[in-house]
């Protein structure tokens, strides 16, 4: 029998068991306040209140480590766990809903009252299943509540096990296909929908999105193909679909007599400029013309294709394919060169100074009408192979004329390697075709920066509120001059870090990089929102219809630059994907890379074939701008990381 004070209450007294803050302690002397032996074999002084008594003992000291040996027994004392289960089943019918202190529990289940008993009694009425209550006055649960609680936990542990078995998986690298839906928290992270997989927590590992694709990669939830960065960066996947309207019937300048020339790159989709020279045949006087798309003539502001346009910003240009910001339909309509007879057009009109400037003496100088053209479509290549007859000579000379004069005005010309990155849908086969610098593109870049510039005077002098791109230069160096202009690629490459960046605005600035006072984008309506919406105040000017405010512009301007952003990362990590998605499967590619930077014993190479850069340890010193051959080591993906060695020359 267990000594009991006159309210049931266990007795204190020396080596007796007792409960403090839910653990076991064995008790010391006993005074105004009590010693506590805790199973560390620590001792400290409490007050009577602070502990429960359950058991008189004795509990032998830490010393000998009874205590120890009572915590960390097993609940069924040498039973089966069946019959723990039975015996403790049997305990808690027989209290028939009536409470009974822990002592009489305790023989209930084990016919013995003893510290060990007690002690392990206490612990399956904390498992709070069957019982519940105080050493005291211990209770019964109902038997539904009791059901209910053991199939949840039953559950719960079969969860538990199966994670653990899948986790054991995932790190022997032996997953099975019935797994793969269990990594969906891994493929989240790697997709920059959430910060924490449970999954990389469990396999220690860094929660990085790199560090899940990896994992994703490893168990073959996503093969190599698979392109993460435009869902990461959070951009539109889809384009746009809608119903377009019909074009409007209106009256337009007929310019089909010119000979008008888009100029794209092999296989472009989506032509929207073309460029033509108006000769007068009397005084000789030359007028440019370049015609863009009229897209605003079936756009209008803030119609459903409007908005949708808006909230994606732009085309995004991928490898393996394009997103675009309106309708098919659209281009079909509208786009250069597409119609047999004759395209739709808003065009600029106006003349070059013999200093290379556009003209802007009167307000006349400049137009810009809504045309019909008739369009010739050709390829970079071609016009480059006849930049030298009569119908591209006269252009070139001109595009070179308004260069010169853009150059002189501080213009950068970064000359660095580019390539075109293009995936077959089907077969997933990667190309990498190096862009040659042509004539035909600096011929095309330099008309097209004239119809931004005319575009912009027009609207300055007629007080249109427009979307205007500008630049500050870069900052002088630390003597406060201005940095020389840049010749080779080393230069090139490090004078890129010191551009400012570009920043849209709703009233026109200098345009440091590109040598222009005033600038704005409007020879791509179809792929780029505000040059939509620039074509939208034009065309609202011509009809003599309101025009969008500076605060609407400005609206506009910030809905762009929210996304714009993010989708120039995606085309460009992208671009980075295949690059090394393709020397994962050319292992043993050497070519020639250009010394662009070096920092202690690492390079910075450029690899034009690639149109890529990479970091190598190098043995030696070696001048900047030198050639040196580099020999592919290792890919890692996910980190879009190639490693490469100096090569043999």
């Amino acid at each position: 029998p267990i000594s009991m004070t006159k309210n049931n209450s266990v007795i204190v007294k020396k080596g007796g068991l007792a409960l403090y803050k839910s653990g076991p302690v064995r008790i010391g002397t006993v005074g105004d306040k009590i010693e506590i032996e805790l199973v560390n074999g620590k001792t400290k002084r409490v007050r009577s209140k602070d502990i429960t008594p359950i058991h008189p003992g004795p509990v032998g000291s830490a010393k000998d480590e009874t205590l120890k040996n009572i915590v960390q027994s097993d609940l069924s004392l040498g039973a089966s766990k069946q019959e723990l289960d039975s015996n403790i089943h049997d305990a808690w019918e027989l209290m028939d809903g009536e409470p009974l202190p822990l002592a009489d529990i305790a023989e209930l289940i084990y016919e013995e009252i003893t510290p060990q008993t007690i002690w392990n009694s206490w612990r399956i009425v904390s498992q709070d299943l069957y019982f519940h209550g105080t050493p005291l006055s211990i209770q019964g649960y109902p038997a539904d509540r009791v059901e209910t609680v053991r199939s949840e936990r039953v559950e719960k542990e079969r969860i538990k096990r199966e994670r653990s078995e899948f986790i054991e998986r995932l790190q022997s690298n032996s997953i099975i296909e019935d797994d793969h839906p269990k990594l969906s928290d891994v493929e989240m992270l790697a997709l920059g929908k959430s910060e924490m997989s449970a999954i990389l927590r469990d396999i220690k590992r860094e929660q990085r999105p790199e560090n899940a694709h990896h994992l994703l990669l490893e168990t073959g939830y996503w093969d190599e193909n698979y392109n993460p960065y435009p869902a990461r960066m959070g951009v539109e996947l889809e384009s746009v679909t809608g119903d377009v309207a019909e074009l409007p019937t209106e009256e337009r300048v007929d310019l089909t007599h010119l000979k008008s020339w888009a100029i794209d790159d092999e296989g472009n989709q989506d032509p929207d400029d073309a460029i033509s020279l108006e000769v007068d045949k009397i005084s000789g006087r030359e007028k440019i013309w370049v015609h863009v798309a009229d897209v605003a003539a079936l756009i209008e502001p803030d119609s459903e294709l409007d908005i949708a346009a808006r909230a994606q910003c732009s085309n995004l240009y991928l490898p393996e394919g394009t997103i675009t910001m309106l309708p098919r339909q659209v281009t079909d309509t509208l786009g250069l060169g597409l119609q047999e007879k004759r395209s739709p057009a808003l065009s600029f009109g106006f003349t070059i100074s013999t200093g290379g400037e556009v003209k802007d003496i009167t307000i006349d100088d400049i137009e810009v009408v809504t045309s019909w053209v008739k369009v010739t479509r050709t390829t970079y290549a071609e016009v480059d192979a006849n930049i030298d007859d009569s119908n591209f000579a006269p252009l070139y000379s001109i595009a070179l004329l308004y260069q010169q004069r853009r150059l002189t005005n501080g213009a950068i010309n970064l000359d660095l390697p580019e390539v075109k990155i293009s995936v077959k849908s089907d077969s997933k086969e990667i190309k990498i075709t190096p862009l040659p610098k042509l004539k035909s593109r600096e011929l095309v870049t330099n008309f097209m920066l004239m119809a931004g510039e005319a575009a912009a005077r027009f609207a300055e002098n007629r007080e249109i509120p427009f979307p205007h791109s500008t630049q500050q230069p870069p900052k002088p160096d630390e003597n406060g001059n201005p940095y020389p202009h840049p010749e080779t690629p080393a230069e090139m490459y490090n004078f890129r870090k010191l551009f400012q960046r570009s920043q849209l605005k709703s009233q026109p600035d200098l345009h440091a990089g590109l040598g222009m006072e005033q600038y704005s984008q409007v020879t791509s309506p179809l792929r780029r929102y505000l040059d939509l919406v620039a074509h939208q105040q034009l065309r609202a000017w011509i009809h003599k219809r309101p025009l969008l405010d500076h605060e609407e512009i400005t609206e506009r301007i910030g809905a762009a630059e929210a996304v714009i952003g993010n989708t120039r990362r995606a085309e460009r990590f992208s671009n980075r994907h295949w690059s090394m998605v393709w020397l994962r499967h050319n292992p043993e590619w050497t070519g020639d890379a250009i010394l662009v930077d070096m920092m202690r014993q690492r390079g910075t190479f450029l690899i034009p074939e690639l149109g890529i850069e990479c970091r190598v340890r190098l043995q030696n010193s070696i001048e900047l701008n030198s050639v040196i051959k580099l020999k592919l080591s290792n890919v890692d993906l996910p980190e879009l990381t190639p490693y490469f060695r100096v090569g043999k020359n």
